[in-house]
């Protein structure tokens, strides 16, 4: 059978009281106390029950974080971030990957509703607004790196449209007229919002939009080499490639690279988030680089806050972007 936290304030001579104080760290206790809780700790083998505790007192100090895929490794920085915020405030984060479904967010969010977790992070999600708002109403939740319109839920991103604007008006100030967009199709808002920067962006440099320019893939490398495939085949084909990531982008430049030998079409490209790939390959990657760790760290202190403030007022948080200019543009 289990042994129980009687037990150990029996065998250390102290009340159960004392033994819970040792155990939570928050009170003080007299070291040779203590001392001998803990050798009791150690000569019954107790193992207390914290999430049990948790539940008692409606707080387990575990946070979930749930991202769509583990194969972007844009989500590594922000997930340390989380993981640091988390650490500072006594928390643990739990992560869970939904394979960009619904239903498997909605599973992974029975955690919060059962008490499992006393907050949640959605990093992308494909839920509507009237979802995450019945959400929103009775549970700690919000979204990082990207924004649901109507939501009404706190969210950390970067200005996705003004960022794209820089990064084209950049391509444009390089002497290109004629700009390509490799963009993902369905429901990611930062890839809507991204086109939107490009069109705007090219239409204030008085450029025409064409459609024949916008390829429309997804954020897997594979839609890059297919999009280096269509814009090569173009007719009058673009000199410079507007990608929302960086691996369509690194896609592109590899397939450059493969094609060469055959004469292959070159394109100047730029990325978007500046994952450590970009800086490792040649030529680097011109890229928007996304303060990835910060939008991490800074989701997490806004959900503890709350929680402790017991404050639900939703906010949108718009974190700075740079430019980072390297070989490939």
């Amino acid at each position: 059978m289990a042994v129980t936290m009687k037990e150990v304030a029996a065998r250390a001579g102290v009340s159960v009281a004392t033994v819970s104080r040792v155990l939570n760290g928050t009170t003080y206790v007299a070291p040779e106390a203590a001392e001998r809780i803990n050798a009791a700790i150690a000569e019954l083998g107790y193992s207390p029950n914290f999430l049990g505790r948790g539940l008692r007192k409606s707080e387990t100090k575990i946070l979930l974080a749930i991202i769509p895929s583990a194969e972007q490794s844009f989500y590594n920085d922000v997930i340390m971030g989380m993981q640091d915020a988390a650490s500072k405030r006594g928390y643990d984060l739990l992560i869970g990957v939904s394979g960009d479904n619904t239903a498997s967010e909605r599973r992974l969010l029975c955690l919060l509703e059962n008490k499992i977790v006393d907050a949640a992070v959605l990093l992308g999600t494909k839920m509507t607004p009237s979802e995450l708002k019945n959400y929103t109403t009775d549970f700690n939740i919000a979204l990082a790196c990207e924004r649901i319109p109507g939501a009404d839920i706190l969210t950390v991103t970067v200005d996705d449209e003004e960022a794209a604007y820089a990064a084209v008006s950049l391509i444009v100030k390089k002497g290109h007229r004629k700009i390509g967009l490799v963009t993902a199709a369905g429901t990611a808002i930062s890839a809507v919002d991204r086109k939107v920067g490009y069109e705007r962006a090219l239409a204030d440099a008085e450029i025409t939009y064409r459609e024949e320019y916008v390829y429309m893939g997804s954020y897997a490398y594979e839609s890059g080499t297919a999009a280096y495939r269509y814009f090569s085949r173009l007719i009058d084909p673009p000199t410079a490639i507007f990608c929302i990531s960086d691996l369509l982008a690194a896609a592109i430049l590899k397939s450059y690279t493969l094609d060469n030998a055959r004469g292959g079409q070159y394109f100047k490209v730029c990325g978007f988030d500046n994952i450590h790939l970009a800086g490792m390959i040649t030529p680097g990657i011109t890229t928007v680089a996304q303060p990835s760790y910060e939008i991490g760290h800074t989701v997490i202190e806004q959900l503890i806050n709350r929680r402790s403030e017991n404050n639900v007022k939703s906010k949108h948080i718009k974190l700075p972007f740079k430019i980072i200019e390297r070989e490939s543009l």
